[in-house]
């Protein structure tokens, strides 16, 4: 029997090439919102050693961007950790994996639509607004809303918003930096103002204990690169192009957060930054007025637009193993459809934004503080990922190891020693997340931390809806794990999936 013309439907190849996919890399996580959410609270821990503890954060980010590298050259799926760890771990571990990706994404959408209109009515003197949650609400709503149609519409019509965005966003912070640190050097900051030292890219300057602390908050601001892995199978040259811009997106995020770590640090002095850490990404609000003065709306448009072109960049991912997940029968087939015009999996994209808009609307009922817990609850389905990515990575490639020093160190140490760390980082999270007095709220959800509990129900929720649709359909519980092809792994064939098989 002949399938319907939307089942036979395969995503658009070659929709993007390499500059798109580094700027989507580099999109998804939301330079300008990122910095803006951590710099306060990890100045308050390192003090001047803050830029040393994203630089740190660094290194466990890169080891896991190299593991994403070579699990994407020898596997193209757009599910990448779903199907990863699936071939090398078997379909438990994969599907739980999956999971875990999709939902961060649910977690952050709607709080991206939020500052993303916050900031954007900032900048346009409508302060007062901006503060009205009623009013951001549905503007933030209607926001995911418009990226969603967007993320539908096309993967290089995204791309070709992504491009102005960033170019914004990047602009808007060099100029930040750059006008934050002459003022400090010059004794020109209405703060207490610090003269920049190579010292401060110590990480270790602040102890152990802030170090620790600080790479968490490390972890948060680089998480989002990988979304350019997502879009192999749209890519050109999917097998090389992807990973190779998601590990390039990583180090110029490293220059970028330790750049405007330094500036922020050197013109605001460490004091006032700790006093005002809990004020999340509105330390750039008030610095934009102080750094910029007039021209603080540069700033402002760095921060909205850096929230908006995350708020679809973050659909991307989700909907992409979504849509893999489905294909596998590891969801329901229609989660799998993908628009036989428009070429994008517009079921699981509409679907993410669906779910994405009830939690946010959903969670704020309770309050912003709750909304603000969720997030940090992102910190433990991140790590959790990431570890279980570079961990897959080393199985799946277990007989080439010692084919060479290289393949040693880049395939299976690197991603290890990356997925300890994040391991380590993910017992720490679950230590001082069992504390209220470490969440927004201050307040006991079940006597622990209310992100813990997110975290933690997010989890016991994927196992029950795996548990239940194997109950349905059990065949993808029949795959087995397996080994990278030796003859994909050295470039004998080509490991571009057909997408006729792929559809089950």
């Amino acid at each position: 029997m002949t399938a319907p013309a939307e089942e036979r439907a395969h995503l658009k190849a070659d929709a993007i090439g390499f500059v798109d996919a580094l700027v989507i890399g580099l999109a998804s996580t939301s330079p300008a919102y990122s910095l803006a959410a951590v710099i306060g609270a990890i100045t308050a821990l390192a003090g001047v050693f803050a830029p040393g503890v994203l630089l740190a954060s660094f290194v466990p980010m890169a080891l896991i961007a190299t593991a994403f590298l070579y699990l994407n050259r020898v596997d193209q799926d757009c599910g990448t950790t779903f199907s990863w760890v699936t071939r090398a771990m078997g379909p438990w571990f994969g599907w739980i994996g999956g999971w875990a990706i999709t939902m961060t994404g649910v977690l952050v959408i709607g709080s991206l639509a939020d500052v993303g209109v916050r900031f954007g009515l900032y900048a346009v003197g409508l302060e007062a607004q901006g503060d009205n949650a009623w009013i951001r609400m549905p503007l933030a709503v209607l926001l995911i809303i418009v990226m969603t149609w967007v993320c539908v519409l096309g993967t290089d019509i995204s791309a070709r918003l992504q491009n102005f965005l960033i170019l914004l966003q990047v602009v808007a912070l060099l100029v930040f930096a750059a006008v934050a640190i002459y003022r400090a050097v010059d004794g020109n900051s209405p703060l207490d103002e610090v003269t920049p030292e190579l010292s401060w890219l110590n990480p270790f300057g602040a102890g152990s204990g802030a170090l620790s602390a600080g790479l968490l908050l490390g972890v948060f601001a680089y998480w989002g690169w990988e979304s350019s892995v997502n879009l192999s199978e749209e890519t050109t040259d999917g097998s090389h192009t992807p990973g190779r811009a998601a590990l390039i997106s990583t180090f110029i995020l490293l220059v970028t957060y330790v750049s405007v770590a330094i500036a922020v640090v050197a013109f605001a002095g460490t004091e006032w930054l700790s006093d005002n850490a809990g004020e999340e990404e509105f330390v750039f609000a008030y610095l934009a007025q102080e750094v910029l003065g007039g021209w603080d709306w540069v700033l402002l448009v760095a921060v909205a637009t850096s929230a908006v072109a995350s708020t679809q960049t973050t659909i991307l991912p989700a909907s992409r193993t979504g849509l893999s997940m489905a294909r596998r029968h590891a969801l329901p087939d229609r989660i799998g459809r993908i628009h036989p015009r428009h070429q994008t999996p517009d079921v699981s994209t509409w679907l993410v934004a669906a779910i994405a808009i009830a939690w946010y609307v959903g969670i704020y009922q309770i309050s912003e503080n709750a909304l603000f817990d969720s997030l940090t609850a992102l910190s433990l389905l991140i790590a959790f990922y990431y570890a279980l990515t570079g961990i897959a990575c080393a199985i799946f490639y277990r007989r080439h190891l010692t084919e060479s020093a290289k393949n040693l160190l880049l395939i299976g140490v690197g991603p290890l020693i990356g997925s300890a760390l994040l391991l380590w980082l993910l017992g720490l999270s679950i230590r001082d997340l069992s504390d209220p007095d470490n969440s927004y709220s201050g307040e006991a959800w079940l006597g622990v931390g209310p992100p813990l509990v997110i975290g933690v129900g997010i989890f016991l929720t994927g196992i029950v809806l795996m548990l239940f649709w194997r109950s349905r359909d059990h065949r993808f519980w029949q795959e087995r794990p397996s080994v990278a092809d030796p003859d994909i792994v050295h470039g004998h064939k080509s490991a571009i999936p057909d997408p006729d098989n792929l559809e089950g």
